[in-house]
């Protein structure tokens, strides 16, 4: 990458970072995707239950070799062999975790998460329950305001999930949102965290990379 091209991301990224922390969560700025890992671990403590949501920037980063080497009791949803209703114990198992990873849709320099869900399971353990939640984002994930975060959700991310989730979706067709009434819909909780009571309790690493939706 170009040096200055460089030097804009990482200014964006620490101003971000500024004001999440203003907003009373912990903000981490990393290069890649092993910098992420370690960071993870040391937000971990040994014998943490740990669960996820669904999130194709943890697949990227490679965290599910990391929550599986038995330091940790790991919620796995991605288990071979679970039943549905065994993954929406899972889910409702995930309020009472130490500690929730997860990424986000959209992060704004202004420090806020904005998140769409399909059932509402990954932003509401965001929400409450969890004792911590960490979230990782690329670079790419960082937009101005809310209103760039809203049509960030709409362009990108809402349509290139709905096209990995094979959802018969006509945004999953079209490549842009229409929104739909199709009842493969998955933008129906829509949640923007503005702040925090407790400090301690949302981490968000981003990570100098494009990752993830």
């Amino acid at each position: 990458m170009d040096k200055n091209v460089n030097f804009v991301i990482v200014e964006r990224i620490k101003r971000t970072i500024e004001n999440l922390e203003k907003n009373n969560m912990k903000g981490y700025f990393v290069e890649n995707e092993a910098d992420a890992l370690k960071k993870i671990e040391e937000i971990l403590n040994e014998g943490d239950t740990v669960s996820v949501g669904g999130s194709m920037t943890l697949f990227e980063i490679g965290v599910f070799n990391l929550l599986r080497n038995g330091k940790y009791i790991f919620l796995d949803r991605y288990e071979k062999g679970l039943t549905p209703q065994q993954i929406k114990e899972i889910y409702r198992k995930s309020f009472f975790a130490n500690v929730y990873l997860t990424s986000s849709n959209a992060i704004t320099e202004n420090g806020e998460l904005y998140n769409v869900d399909g059932r509402g399971n990954r932003v509401a353990a965001m929400l409450y329950g969890p004792d911590k939640v960490i979230i990782v984002v690329g670079k790419n994930k960082i937009v101005k305001n809310l209103e760039e975060a809203i049509l960030r959700n709409r362009n990108l991310a809402a349509p290139a999930n709905a096209k990995r989730l094979n959802r018969n979706t006509p945004c999953a067709k079209t490549g842009y949102c229409m929104d739909c009434s199709s009842k493969d819909r998955i933008c129906n909780e829509y949640v923007l965290i503005k702040k925090q009571l407790d400090p301690d309790r949302i981490h968000v690493i981003i990570v100098n990379k494009d990752l993830g939706y």
